[in-house]
């Protein structure tokens, strides 16, 4: 009786879902749902409930990594890596909307391409976004990770990023994950630095960008290119 109730509980979940998406869903249902294809014939509300409220968000439980969520909610590692795979996804979905040479012709363009590389990363990483001459991207290389002050971002590795994937000019980014977009003097520092090291090789840095959850701050826009 327990079996045929959990299967006619999934299905009216699975039809609510196909007949209005997941807007109207709250965040334990989303998971709920989302760990029917882990958990085969099990109550997973509860579950849900636990790991959200473990991790204090959907968000926050996504962001997570498998091995904290193994150990923090008494789940199996197909479970955790179902449940954390889901911020990967959704860049590689926006990678693909942006299309395989999108044109970043102006400050717009590039934050809002800009932000879609930083989409659920909870660690501080650093880009170099390679133009050809009509401003469409080659590639987008990340040369670095961790925080500029610990361990900065050397022009040499820019440089030979850059004439690896032939930039005609480049974009640099980096985040600051659950900070301001207050550009630091370490930021500024680096950004004038790599300016440098890439004018002895006639490449030009257009931009640098500053991603903070999913709102960017623009060197050019601000001035602070010089």
């Amino acid at each position: 009786m327990e079996k045929k109730l959990h299967q006619g509980h999934r299905q009216r979940v699975k039809n609510r879902y196909l007949k209005e998406g997941l807007d109207a869903f709250e965040d334990h249902q989303v998971l709920e749902m989302l760990l029917f294809y882990c958990i085969p014939m099990k109550d997973t509300n509860e579950l849900a409930h636990k790991m959200i409220k473990e991790f204090g968000s959907l968000a926050g439980l996504f962001e997570a990594s498998p091995d904290d969520i193994c150990r923090r909610c008494g789940v199996t590692e197909n479970t955790a890596i179902l449940v954390s795979v889901i911020p990967s996804l959704a860049r590689r979905y926006f990678k693909g909307k942006w299309g395989e040479k999108p044109l970043l012709n102006s400050s717009s363009k590039a934050g809002e391409y800009t932000v879609s590389l930083f989409t659920g990363r909870t660690y501080e990483a650093f880009y170099l976004i390679c133009l050809d001459a009509q401003n469409k991207v080659n590639y987008a290389a990340m040369v670095h990770e961790g925080t500029i002050n610990e361990a900065p971002v050397y022009p040499r590795l820019i440089v030979e990023t850059a004439l690896r994937h032939q930039a005609n000019s480049v974009i640099v980014a980096h985040n600051h994950p659950g900070g301001s977009l207050k550009p630091s003097s370490a930021d500024i520092d680096v950004t004038q630095r790599i300016i440098t090291a890439l004018e002895a090789i006639s490449i030009s840095v257009v931009d640098h960008i500053i991603v903070a959850g999913d709102k960017y701050l623009s060197f050019a826009e601000k001035g602070l290119l010089k």
